[in-house]
């Protein structure tokens, strides 16, 4: 929040009255992930980092993210469970980040439970899969991070990464 009005407000307002958009020089990498979570519900990790270069970059995103992920014929927290039982699905794990979007939408632990347990009967399906058995430590992941997010505890979908496997 910038004063009494969130981010996404200031922005909504400059256009609306017509003024450019804030330039990337009045954006600081903080308001950017402020910006994000706003908008989108979470700060991907990976614009963390492209933020503190490049803090358009992650309101430009969020923007477009929103364009596609807000409510409309299918509410925001339908699509953020459809992309959680992707994940399980295709076992990727920085998919299960839309966990946390979709309980901030409204999800409950069940509906997690219930998008996750799709995934795991649709990764029988993906083509040179690994199929149903490790899908299911997935959804148990998806599982686990909504029950966390739901306590208010620490979560994590993926640990950090290390970078020290040298130049390959």
């Amino acid at each position: 929040m910038v004063g009494n009005m969130s981010l996404l407000d200031r922005f909504r307002k400059k256009e609306e009255k017509g003024e450019e958009e804030m330039s990337e020089k009045e954006l600081t990498p903080e308001e950017a992930d402020k910006y994000m979570e706003e908008v989108m519900g979470f700060t991907p990790r990976m614009f963390k980092i492209i933020n503190q270069l490049n803090p358009e970059a992650g309101k430009t995103f969020a923007d477009f993210y929103n364009s596609l992920w807000k409510d409309a014929a299918l509410s925001k927290k339908m699509k953020e469970l459809i992309f959680t039982a992707i994940g399980v699905a295709t076992m990727s794990p920085r998919c299960l980040i839309h966990v946390v979007p979709a309980m901030k939408a409204g999800a409950t632990v069940e509906e997690v439970f219930e998008a996750a347990s799709v995934g795991v009967i649709a990764a029988g399906f993906v083509a040179n899969g690994k199929g149903i058995p490790y899908a299911f430590e997935y959804a148990v992941k998806a599982v686990e991070i909504a029950q966390k997010f739901q306590a208010g505890e620490d979560w994590e979908y993926l640990p950090q990464p290390k970078f020290d496997h040298g130049i390959h």
